[in-house]
């Protein structure tokens, strides 16, 4: 495993950390820690990194629900550590599409606007395995349009009942265009090689289907569901195939984790 870590940490340095050549820490006001307190609860916890070493210059008290060690003694190092072995190399391939995606394919001027985020599989201080949602953004850029510091949220979204999957998604913050659920087996960032280019999966379901999702995501099934919107089992079951159909998902756990990455379903 250790091997695998190095192979993104020796990425991470190449991509990130000689381009940021001056240290210079962010400055984190009274207002910033309270949203965090407020916001980082037991099921999620937040940081921002350094990327000119990848120093941790704020992480929120709650990371102590998922690693096993005082919070200002931990490192990045550590959280790489609770991810699993077998998904490594899937991390590695996100890691690649994410920074040609803010290096090579976006103007600098566009940086600040985008957040990434990705499901993955990690285990926590108490040896359980956790779904997450990791949502990562910029907070500053420098001129030459490298993002200096990031900030990270890790939210656990294993009470929905979906699966990891190996795609990540852009999401603009300020309302522009969004890349969903972009393939990574390649690499490189491929405008083409997402939902965007073939119909947003938000835009493709209707505000029924929606509903229909999110109930399957809290572990309905299709007679509770049906009982809840005071519709027909069969309905909510023609429903759901329509569904998969439009989405090309072969199942509902799938279905749910391209929704999470499509803004469909929140985290919460």
């Amino acid at each position: 495993m250790q091997e695998d870590l190095n192979k993104i940490l020796n990425y991470w340095e190449e991509v990130y950390s000689r381009q940021v050549n001056k240290y210079q820490p962010f400055e984190i006001s009274n207002d910033f820690k309270k949203f965090a307190s407020l916001f980082a609860l037991g099921n999620s916890y937040l940081y921002i990194v350094n990327l000119h070493n990848f120093s941790l210059e704020y992480i929120s008290d709650s990371v102590k629900h998922f690693v096993k060690k005082d919070p200002e003694k931990i490192v990045l190092e550590d959280l790489l550590k609770t991810l699993i072995p077998e998904d490594l190399e899937n991390i590695n391939l996100r890691s690649k599409v994410i920074s040609d995606f803010y290096y090579s394919f976006l103007d600098r001027d566009l940086v600040l606007s985008y957040k990434n985020m990705f499901t993955y599989r990690m285990k926590d201080a108490s040896g359980n395995i956790r779904t997450m949602l990791y949502q990562a953004f910029p907070l500053s850029v420098l001129e030459n349009g490298t993002p200096e510091h990031v900030f990270c949220i890790q939210t656990d979204v294993s009470h929905l009942k979906m699966t990891s999957t190996s795609a990540v998604s852009f999401i603009n913050m300020n309302g522009g265009k969004c890349y969903y659920n972009v393939n990574v087996s390649g690499g490189k960032f491929d405008p083409a090689a997402c939902e965007e280019e073939n119909g947003d999966l938000a835009r493709l379901l209707s505000e029924r289907e929606k509903q229909i999702v999110i109930r399957f995501s809290k572990g309905l099934n299709a007679e509770q569901i049906a009982e809840e919107m005071n519709l027909s089992p069969h309905t909510i079951k023609t429903h759901r195939r329509n569904i998969l159909k439009k989405s090309g998902c072969t199942n509902t756990t799938e279905l749910v984790a391209r929704c999470l990455t499509s803004g469909i379903i929140s985290p919460g």
